[in-house]
């Protein structure tokens, strides 16, 4: 068994920051796609004048693709930093109660890969 001695006042500041900055990231992410398809809008297209005008141009093309493709790399980022958070709470929780098996338990399940669930076919190659 691991020796522990923490300070959860101490974790306790920790987490309340990080969940601070967590906040910041998650206004980031959601302006993210919004930010893209501005930018696909505003890119422009290329019109001869024949048929219909296209909604997107290359770059607007370029940009959507780009957004599928980092559709999981956020999703997981999100899910890595919510997983690191809690379990960081739970083991700190144990520990307090004086469970080291639990809190061993619970910092161990925080390290685990986290389950990104994405629409089918969202951040394929």
């Amino acid at each position: 068994m691991s020796a522990w001695d923490i300070d959860p006042v101490g974790v306790r500041g920790v987490l309340e920051t990080t969940i601070e900055a967590a906040k910041g990231i998650e206004g980031w992410g959601k302006g993210y796609s919004g930010h893209l398809q501005s930018a696909a809008e505003s890119a422009g297209t290329l019109y001869m004048q024949e048929g219909e005008r296209p909604e997107a141009g290359l770059v607007g093309a370029a940009l959507a693709e780009f957004a599928e493709k980092t559709q999981a790399d956020i999703a997981y980022v999100v899910a890595r930093a919510t997983a690191s958070i809690q379990g960081a709470s739970d083991a700190t929780v144990a520990y307090v109660n004086g469970d080291i098996e639990m809190a061993e338990k619970a910092q161990a399940a925080a390290l685990k890969e986290p389950k990104i669930d994405l629409p089918k076919g969202a951040g394929e190659d």
